[in-house]
């Protein structure tokens, strides 16, 4: 098992910053890939940005390049959303995720372990 617990949501201005963290603990060595995903009210969830923990490589959503950085510290077990340039509709709570699957994985059926979520709420 792995649990994972995100913080850092909030409220903020459009234009500004954030930066979620999700913090691993149990069998962490199990999982490979970490995942950001969002729901928005009345939405699917969709894919935000992933990490594969071994080598770093990263993909992510069109929609946040250029303005989201997912990033990892080992020595913590931690997986980082920092979140650039908001706009109102990347309001929506954020979910972290984790998949035992080898590859670099962007869709929400092939993770694992989810953590309980964290509001985000961007204001024009």
């Amino acid at each position: 098992q792995v649990q994972l617990v995100e913080s850092g949501g909030g409220l903020v201005q459009a234009g500004g910053s954030l930066r979620l963290s999700c913090a691993a603990s149990g069998r962490t060595f199990s999982r490979n890939t970490m995942g950001w995903f969002r729901q928005a009210p009345g939405k699917e969830r969709e894919f935000v940005a992933a990490l594969r923990w071994n080598d770093g490589s990263t993909s992510y959503a069109d929609s946040v390049k250029g303005r989201f950085t997912i990033s990892r510290d080992n020595s913590k077990d931690t997986a980082y959303l920092q979140m650039n340039s908001l706009k109102p509709e990347d309001t929506a709570v954020y979910y972290c995720a984790a998949s035992l699957y080898g590859p670099l994985v962007v869709v929400a059926a092939a993770y694992d372990y989810w953590g309980q979520g964290t509001q985000v709420t961007v204001s024009s």
